[in-house]
């Protein structure tokens, strides 16, 4: 990681609990980890559990016409797309809290890839197929989840997860799975912390 700026972290929570949440602890603990590591960080906060708005219609009309045609009305439409997408291009390292619901990720983490999932700016097309264009960053995703363990045949969120950051480019991605960690399981709370411990030590140092 360079050292002449600090260390753009993009903070995902998508954990529809803000007290008690398992998920909003560990990427908490996550941020702290890469913060000594570093020692140098800047955190931008997205909580997407606070709503974001689906795509329709009228989004979608403004997203296929080309950027010099586009209305004052289009603009608007495509306003909080574009702030979504300005703070990932910017992000050096994007740390995700996406629990498992009804065995894939919250609806709202789901609007939030359909708004950042944007040709021309964070993916496009071309003659070999879509060509993700976010370059050189890093993902951790925090998985917590009730019965469901990560990487079983019930999980469909993180391969969904992986294969739609991939999209975008990102494709450098970890898991960071606490099963139970929701009920009282405190070893799995454990095991997820000595998860991250372990990731953030053997992160690559700048040259």
């Amino acid at each position: 990681m360079s050292t002449q700026r600090p260390l753009n972290i993009l903070e995902v929570s998508a954990g529809a609990r803000s007290e008690g949440s398992i998920s909003r602890l560990l990427t908490a603990d996550l941020i702290a980890a890469l913060d000594t590591r570093y020692g140098d960080t800047a955190v931008a906060r997205r909580d997407v559990a606070a709503g974001l708005p689906f795509i329709d219609e009228t989004w979608v009309a403004a997203n296929f016409t080309p950027e010099e045609e586009r209305t004052a009305q289009h603009r608007q439409t495509l306003a909080e797309s574009d702030a979504l997408v300005a703070e990932l291009l910017a992000a050096d390292v994007l740390v995700i809290g996406a629990p498992i619901y009804n065995f894939s990720v919250p609806a709202t983490l789901k609007a939030w890839i359909d708004m950042i999932a944007r040709a021309r700016l964070t993916f496009q097309y071309t003659d070999n197929g879509p060509q993700g264009l976010l370059k050189d960053k890093k993902a951790y995703v925090v998985v917590p989840s009730g019965g469901v363990p990560v990487g079983s045949p019930m999980d469909f969120a993180t391969p969904y997860l992986r294969h739609a950051l991939s999209f975008v480019g990102i494709t450098d991605v970890e898991f960071i799975g606490a099963q139970g960690a929701d009920r009282g399981n405190d070893e799995a709370l454990d095991d997820a912390r000595a998860r991250i411990a372990e990731l953030i030590h053997l992160a690559p140092q700048a040259a």
